[in-house]
């Protein structure tokens, strides 16, 4: 079997792959709408930098050892819920920071609902959007075992496991970065409406819910 034979089914895996619900695509989401496109480059850039990763430590043997020890598992899965709801919280957090004050009552300057500026991200905040991204990819426990099981039904015997799973890997990457940013585009070309002080605050109520959700999804789950 031939790589390049395997490459159309491994890419249109790959695009199926991307565009299922998971934390990666709740986290994109939120910030395209809230951030802006730019605001969504980091994180994007982070989580593919995750996935990245843990495609490496697949193919070293890593990923094996946290596949069959119930206590890497355990460390895992708990570190990955951990971060989860500490997204969903904060979430949480910003929109009681953000409830509109009681003296205000409905009468706002004209415009002061309908849309929020978007500044440019400064090197620290590009930094935590991308530490973010990549926080919630590299622990998500079912990254690891994901990978010990995909990569391998796309790597023909007589290829080097390592440097195959690696060049598999790079392509994932950069068809995951171009979907994400694609779709985080899409959603900024509507961010006057998602930034509108109402929408911005029901956005930040339900993504703060689904990933506390996701987050005890990853806590109770099994392999």
């Amino acid at each position: 079997m031939d790589l390049l034979v395997v490459l159309p089914a491994f890419l249109v895996a790959v695009v199926l792959i991307s565009a299922s619900p998971g934390p990666a695509m709740a986290l994109i989401l939120r910030r395209a709408a809230l951030d802006g496109w730019r605001g969504a480059v980091p994180t994007v850039l982070g989580l593919e930098l995750g996935l990245y990763v843990w495609a490496l430590v697949a193919a070293a043997g890593f990923a094996a050892l946290v596949a069959a020890s119930e206590a890497a598992f355990l460390v895992l899965r708990v570190v990955g819920a951990g971060v989860l709801l500490y997204l969903g919280v904060r979430a949480w957090v910003r929109l009681w920071r953000d409830r509109p004050a009681p003296s205000a009552g409905r009468r706002s300057a004209p415009g002061s609902d309908s849309h929020a500026v978007v500044a440019t991200l400064g090197r620290r905040q590009w930094l935590t959007r991308f530490g973010e991204g990549a926080a919630v990819q590299l622990a998500n426990p079912k990254a690891a075992v994901f990978m010990i099981a995909f990569y391998p039904q796309f790597i023909p015997a007589s290829r080097p496991l390592f440097a195959t799973t690696a060049l598999l890997a790079l392509l994932q990457v950069l068809v995951e970065t171009l979907l994400y940013l694609g779709l985080a585009m899409g959603v900024s070309r509507a961010g006057t409406w998602f930034r509108r002080r109402s929408v911005r605050r029901r956005l930040e109520g339900v993504s703060g819910a689904v990933l506390i959700g996701l987050g005890v999804r990853v806590a109770l789950t099994s392999r």
